[in-house]
Order: C-alpha cells, then sequence, then structure tokens
C-alpha cells in the first residue's frame, strides 16, 4: 500500500508536469490580470468547496459562517483522508478539483501539485502589505509567484511538554540541547515516566525527530547540499539521525503502543500526563485547544524548540497553515475563491483569530485575548529557526512512511535512508529540478 501511494504521488506530479509542455496549461492568468473582488461583494448562488484534511478541517469553521453571511455565497468543507497530500495529488491528476484547499505553501509541495498549471496566482493580494515583513516572503511563493495564503503562523518543529509532569518530577528548566533532552528523558524513564510519545500508526509526526536533529546541518546547508548531489539520505549526517531516533525507540523511551497510537492519542496522552513530551508542529496545539481551555493549557503545556546545539526550531510551514485556489474553468467561481481569502485575511481575519485563539500574523491586528502561551512560545521561535526538508529540498519523499516501517520493524535504518533517497531523486527528475 505505501508504495502504491508513492507511486500515485508521482504519477500525480508527472501528468502536471506533461501539462507545462502546453504553453496554454502552463501560463497562468498573468500576473497584471489577478483582480481582487471586494470582501463584501453579493455571491448569491455561488457555491463553493474546500479540501481540508483531519488536522485543519476545523480552521475555517467561524470565517465561512461569517463569509457566507456577508455574501450569501455556500461554501462546504470536504475532509480529505490521510495521507492528504498524497490523495489531493492523485484527484488532481485526474482532473478533479475543489475551489480551495489546504496545502503546504513550500516550494517542493507547490511543485509537487504543479502550481503553475493548476493553481491560481495570487500576485496582489490586498492583505500582504498587513503581514509581519519577517513572515511575508518566508513561504508561499515559486519561482517568484505568489500561490499560498498564510493564514496561521507557520509550523515549527518542536518539544510540547507537560509542566505539571516537569514539576511533580523535579524538572526546573527545560532542555538546552537535544541530548540534554535524552538524558533527561532517561532520568524520568527512571522514575516511572514514559517520557516521549509517538503517533506510528498515524505516521506522519515520525520525521520531526529526524529533522530536529538535522537543525544544525541544515543552518549549514544539507538541502542544498542534497539537492545538488553533494549528500544524500545515506550520508551519515541523515543516516546517524535515523539510527539514533531508532536507539531511543529500541531504549524504551516512547509509549509502549507507539507502533499503532494515533494523532488524538498522543494529544490525550500529553494533556493526561501519560507522557512528559512530544515532538510535534503546530497543528498538535490545535487538538490539545479542541480538548482544553486556555488557563488549563497555561498550566499543563509548554514548548521549546530543540537542535542537537541549543534550542533552535525547524519551521515546516504545513497545509494547516496556509489555503491555495486552484484553477476550476469557472471564472465567477475562481474570483469568489479569491474574495473568500480576502475576506479571511482583511474583515474577518480579527475574528477569525479570535475563534481559533491563535497569535496575529498582522501587526496592526492583536492577538486575541485567551492564545496559550505555548502558542506564543512557537511563534517567536520562528525568528532563529532554520528551514525543514520540506522547506528547501527540491522535492519532498515518503520519510515518515519509511520511518514508520521502521518502527513496525519491516525497515531498517539503512533501508529508510536508501528507499528516501530513491524516492527523492524519483520526484526531482519528474519536478525537473537540475541534475535528476
Amino acid at each position: 500500500m505505501r508504495r502504491r501511494k508513492f507511486l500515485a504521488a508521482t504519477v500525480a506530479l508527472t501528468l502536471g508536469l506533461a501539462a507545462c509542455s502546453d504553453p496554454s496549461a502552463s501560463t497562468p492568468a498573468g500576473d497584471s490580470a489577478v483582480t481582487w473582488p471586494d470582501a463584501g461583494t453579493k455571491l448569491d448562488g455561488v457555491k463553493l468547496t474546500i479540501w481540508a484534511a483531519q488536522n485543519s478541517n476545523t480552521v475555517p469553521k467561524k470565517v465561512i459562517a461569517d463569509f457566507q453571511q456577508a455574501t450569501g455565497a455556500t461554501v462546504q468543507v470536504v475532509t480529505i483522508p490521510d495521507p492528504y497530500e498524497q490523495g489531493i495529488q492523485t484527484k488532481v491528476a485526474t482532473g478533479d478539483k475543489p475551489d480551495l484547499a489546504f496545502w503546504q505553501p513550500t516550494a517542493s509541495m507547490l511543485t509537487a501539485i504543479n502550481a503553475r498549471a493548476n493553481l491560481q496566482p495570487l500576485t496582489g493580494a490586498p492583505w500582504l502589505s498587513k503581514l509581519d515583513p519577517k513572515l511575508r516572503d518566508m513561504t508561499g511563493l515559486l519561482d517568484q509567484t505568489r500561490y499560498a495564503a498564510l493564514v496561521t503562523s507557520p509550523a515549527v518543529e518542536g518539544v510540547y511538554y507537560n509542566k505539571e509532569v516537569f514539576a511533580a518530577n523535579g524538572v526546573t528548566a527545560t532542555p538546552k540541547n537535544f541530548d540534554d533532552m535524552v538524558k533527561l528523558a532517561r532520568t524520568l524513564k527512571g522514575k516511572g515516566v514514559t517520557p516521549f510519545y509517538e503517533m506510528a500508526g498515524d505516521r506522519w509526526s515520525t520525521q520531526w525527530w529526524v529533522q530536529v536533529q538535522l537543525a544544525d546541518a541544515a543552518k549549514d546547508g544539507l538541502w542544498e547540499k542534497v539537492n545538488t548531489k553533494k549528500e544524500t539520505f545515506s550520508s551519515p549526517v541523515v543516516l546517524d539521525a535515523i539510527k539514533k531516533y531508532k536507539s531511543l525507540i529500541d531504549e524504551g523511551l516512547f509509549n509502549s503502543d507507539i507502533k499503532t497510537a494515533k494523532f488524538e492519542d498522543q494529544g490525550k496522552a500529553l494533556l493526561d500526563g501519560k507522557a512528559a513530551m512530544v515532538v510535534q508542529v503546530n497543528s498538535f496545539f490545535g487538538q490539545l485547544q479542541a480538548s482544553a481551555d486556555t488557563a488549563t493549557l497555561d498550566k499543563k503545556i509548554g514548548f521549546f524548540p530543540i537542535s542537537p546545539s541549543g534550542n533552535v526550531g525547524t519551521f515546516i510551514p504545513d497545509q494547516s497553515n496556509a489555503l491555495v485556489a486552484f484553477k476550476t474553468g469557472d471564472a465567477k467561481r475562481e474570483a469568489a475563491a479569491r474574495q473568500l481569502l480576502s475576506f479571511w485575511m482583511g474583515t474577518g481575519y480579527k475574528d477569525f483569530i479570535a475563534d481559533r485563539s491563535t497569535v496575529s500574523l498582522q501587526p496592526a491586528v492583536p492577538n486575541p485575548p485567551g492564545v496559550p502561551k505555548a502558542l506564543v512560545d512557537v511563534h517567536a521561535s520562528l525568528a532563529g529557526s532554520v528551514g525543514s526538508m520540506q522547506a528547501q529540498a527540491v522535492a519532498n519523499p515518503d520519510l515518515y512512511i519509511n520511518l514508520a516501517d521502521m518502527i513496525n520493524g519491516t525497515m531498517s535504518p539503512e533501508k529508510v535512508a536508501s528507499t528516501t533517497q530513491k524516492q527523492f531523486e524519483q520526484l526531482a527528475k519528474a519536478a525537473g529540478a537540475p541534475g535528476f
């Protein structure tokens, strides 16, 4: 099944890129041709569809309700089963497109969806001047054309921890680097505490453990070296991180049900104090917010970034952070999709972030009351963070699936590395990356 999903994604990418050989298919509407309807323009009778993943399907609930009331449009959210990205690529390759979709706004994933042929350019979006300048061009661009709208703070790979578990076991300071964190984990295990919780049943978070170990290497240009074949996933720097992850699992520092545990299990375990730490991204905190109020979260949950050398985060804008608007061939719906984005980040933005209790991306719009401190700390870590594989590599292979297979005993670390490298080369070649 894993191999079929990878091939489906590769076929989807190849089909999309093939369309680029036709100039009429690859030429966007033209930057100068992008127009932005007034956010309040009436849209009676217009129906829009948004594709979302399991962890993003509730994000637009408030803004959709407000947009529908203001414009008369009807907006339906359709949840695409995990693995979300592969599912969308396969659908798009067969001509099935929504009006908008949550999508990882990195260059590699915009390439994977063949943005030039399939997505509307968002050139001149009216909210761009309102964004924090540090975030404006961090993501969402491919070949200098904007295709994704950032709606929430870009995700950061780091460590969420239970403050009460730390305090009950005499931990008064958070770890200062990766080895310090492992040392703490061993101490906690010796006291009968489950140090780390992983969700290999849902698989997608497994890669964070490898990537946080690569933060220093990423800062030194690792992914550019991988892009230019100077390094591979089988090079010691990456393979050693994979081996380290496996050794920590073999040591018993993770939950005993690691092979079958799922996303919802992970959140519950940390919130209930059944585990001390979780390596995750922002969407994980969204799950916690659905289960507890801000006062409870501030009391129980903290966050710290982590890397081999210190407290450095790894930024990975994910699909819950941004939306793309598709070219559907229906000019009225395409304009309405742009209007929804304009409303979202304009008229509806203050109410949106208040509903989500999330950090504001616009300096002129203050954080709403009740934003949990951990989420503020995650956002603050962006300034000193480094790019993830997804943000800096030319292709995004199935590292997480291969790592899950390792956890389930069907792949060795060496096989994870070599399989991921082979996938990376196939995807890079299909994308037309130089040297592949």
